[in-house]
């Protein structure tokens, strides 16, 4: 295989690919019916070249065109992690981890298009995702990050 004829895999949880389906359908059923509407409305009302309103829907369209390619690829491209097949860490599965100080957090780990750190969601490439991957319940690892290294210990996976 070549280089140019790659592809590169999308890790997804079932949910963020629900999401992304959910996206993809509005966007054709709804948005995209809107823009063309729009663009048909600013056409009617005579000279393109000054007509802003045209221009407006035009750039609308773009947008929402360029989202749908988007969507399909990473549809295309997703592969779905299910976190409940094993005992170890992987993708999808939501992990409770103790800090040396104590503290416990809980997260969910997610795909990288997923990540969202106000609901709790990292990714699998962040510095805590990395080094908890693959490692059971009641294991210390170590978590090498930009602001110094850290012990954090998996005190539980659900």
């Amino acid at each position: 295989m070549k280089q140019s004829e790659k592809q590169e895999s999308i890790i997804l949880t079932a949910e963020g690919y629900l999401e992304l389906e959910t996206e993809l359908k509005e966007l054709k059923d709804v948005r995209r019916p809107e823009v063309i509407k729009s663009l048909k409305e600013a056409r009617a009302l005579g000279d393109l070249s000054e007509n802003s309103d045209y221009d407006a829907a035009r750039n609308e369209q773009a947008q929402v065109e360029s989202r749908i390619k988007e969507l399909e690829y990473k549809l295309e491209h997703a592969v779905i992690a299910d976190g409940s097949k094993c005992d170890t860490v992987n993708v999808g599965n939501t992990v409770i981890i103790t800090y040396d100080d104590g503290e416990k957090e809980e997260y969910k780990i997610v795909g990288s298009l997923e990540a969202d750190p106000f609901e709790n969601k990292i990714s699998n490439e962040s510095p805590i995702g990395k080094a908890i991957i693959g490692h059971k319940a009641g294991e210390t690892v170590q978590v090498i990050s930009p602001n110094g290294n850290f012990d954090v210990i998996i005190s539980e996976i659900k």
